[in-house]
Order: C-alpha cells, then sequence, then structure tokens
C-alpha cells in the first residue's frame, strides 16, 4: 500500500509539470501570427488593386518590422516561475486530502488480500460464485489433481460459461484424453471449439461431434451442429439426417423446434 501511495505521489508531480511546461509552451508560441496575417492581406489588396504600389510597400515595411520585433522580444511566459509552487501546492494539497479521507475511511494497514486467500473464501460458497470464479476455484482444485476428469469437467464447462472458449478448449482436450468414450466431453470439446472459432463448425468440431455421436447417438448438441454444418454445405440429406432425430426429441412448442422445422430441407431435396 505504501508503493502504491508514492506512486500516486510521483504521478501527480508529473501531472502538475505536464501542465506547467504545456502552459510555457503556449506562451511561447510564435506571438508574430497576427503580423503575418496582416501580410496576406495587404498582398490580396494590391492584387485587387484596392492599395497603391507605394502605400503597399509602406505597410509591409511596417508590418514587416513588428514581425521582426516579435522574433528578437520573447513572450511573457502565461506560467511565470512562482505560478510553478501554487500549482504543485494545490497538487500535493489535494493528494494529502485524498490520503486522509483513506485513512479515514479505509483499512490503510490492511495487508492486500493474497489471491490464494480469495480462492479459499469463493470455496466456501460455491453458490454464490459467477462462472469466472468458479472457474478460478476449480482450476486450482485441477492443478493439484490435474487427472480428476470431474474436476476438469467442470472446469470446462465453467470456463465455457464465462467466455473463455479456449480456457474450455484446453480442459475439454484433456478430458477426452483421460476418458475418450465419454460422447458428452466431446460434444463439449466441439461447442468450445466452435465458441472459440467465432461460431464457425471447423473440422476439428465436426471430428469432436461425430465422435460424440459415435459414442452415444443421443448427443442432441452434436446433432444440432452436424446439421448446421451440412445445410451450410447445401447437404440436404446429411442435414435431414441430424436434425430430424433432433426434431423428434424437442417438445412442439419449443421455439427451436420450430425454427429447425423451418430450416429443414424438404425430403428429396438437392445434396
Amino acid at each position: 500500500m505504501l508503493t502504491f501511495w508514492i506512486l500516486a505521489a510521483v504521478t501527480t508531480a508529473l501531472a502538475g509539470l505536464v501542465v506547467l511546461s504545456g502552459a510555457r509552451r503556449g506562451a511561447d508560441a510564435p506571438a508574430q501570427a497576427g503580423e503575418t496575417v496582416e501580410i496576406e492581406a495587404l498582398e490580396r489588396l494590391r492584387d485587387q488593386g484596392q492599395i497603391a504600389p507605394a502605400d503597399f510597400a509602406a505597410a509591409r515595411a511596417e508590418a514587416a518590422r513588428r514581425l521582426l520585433a516579435g522574433h528578437r522580444d520573447p513572450a511573457r511566459p502565461l506560467a511565470r516561475p512562482r505560478d510553478r509552487f501554487w500549482v504543485l501546492g494545490g497538487l500535493g494539497l489535494a493528494a494529502a486530502a485524498a490520503l486522509g479521507v483513506y485513512i479515514l475511511t479505509g483499512s490503510p494497514g490492511r495487508e492486500d488480500e493474497p489471491y490464494h486467500r480469495r480462492l479459499d473464501e469463493w470455496a466456501r460458497t460455491p453458490d454464490q460464485l459467477g462462472p469466472a470464479q468458479m472457474a478460478a476455484v476449480v482450476g486450482r482444485v485441477v492443478r493439484e489433481r490435474p487427472d480428476d476428469p470431474q474436476a476438469l469437467a467442470m472446469l470446462g464447462a465453467a470456463r465455457f460459461e464465462a467466455g473463455d472458449a479456449f480456457g474450455a478448449v484446453s480442459a475439454f482436450r484433456r478430458l477426452v484424453e483421460l476418458n475418450p468414450a465419454d460422447g458428452q466431453s466431446w460434444a463439449r470439446l466441439g461447442e468450445s471449439l466452435v465458441r472459440a472459432n467465432d461460431g464457425v463448425i471447423d473440422a476439428d468440431a465436426e471430428a469432436a461431434f461425430r465422435r460424440a455421436l459415435d459414442i452415444d447417438p443421443d448427443q442432441l448438441g452434436a446433432r444440432f451442429f452436424l446439421g448446421e454444418a451440412a445445410l451450410l454445405r447445401g447437404d440436404a440429406a446429411v442435414t435431414r439426417e441430424m436434425w430430424t432425430p433432433l426434431i423428434a426429441a424437442l417438445d412442439p412448442s419449443d421455439p427451436r423446434r420450430q425454427d429447425l422445422e423451418r430450416r429443414l430441407p424438404p425430403a428429396g431435396g438437392a445434396s
């Protein structure tokens, strides 16, 4: 915590110096811009015939003198030397006030809670955890027991729900290595691969889904994705083969069934 406040103080001081430096650079900007515009205006008047050549020459000379004088006379800084003390003093006062508020309302003497302690607290209330917290807790279990199928299945599911598709793929790959006869794990691996690939059902995902169906024909999720992939390829026969049992398994009032029926290619359609 002390390190944090030291860094905060240094950052505050640097911010003040940046502000002062910016003010000085603004003051040191060319003060002759007005004279430059004046010369351009005189040249336009001369070109339009609205000013005599002698008058133009005299006016341009006067503007030029002011322009050159601007180069010789440095501009007065917007930020005077003593202004730095006011700015830095104000920033320091603000930092001190923030520190005082923290001391009154926070716990400055408390050490930062180690991550493993938070995991211990989360592990005591698993029913109150979100997917990301659950993945962290189960991840520790998997590190301790890397060959525990139940822990790997929970880890893959938690990572999937937390949006960590690549982490879910890793967990389910390890799970099917340990238990290659588990159709559900192959199906979950396929789903994770689809999500990790931004919804694209690639060859690896199809292979996982087919393995799932070979082991367990009742893996309805695998049937859906294999039918979807076949539909995108224009393979009506495989789409009907995959989706017909799926449609039959869903309740007639289920919107998913209605959507599948609407998209199902007609019998005898092109393949």
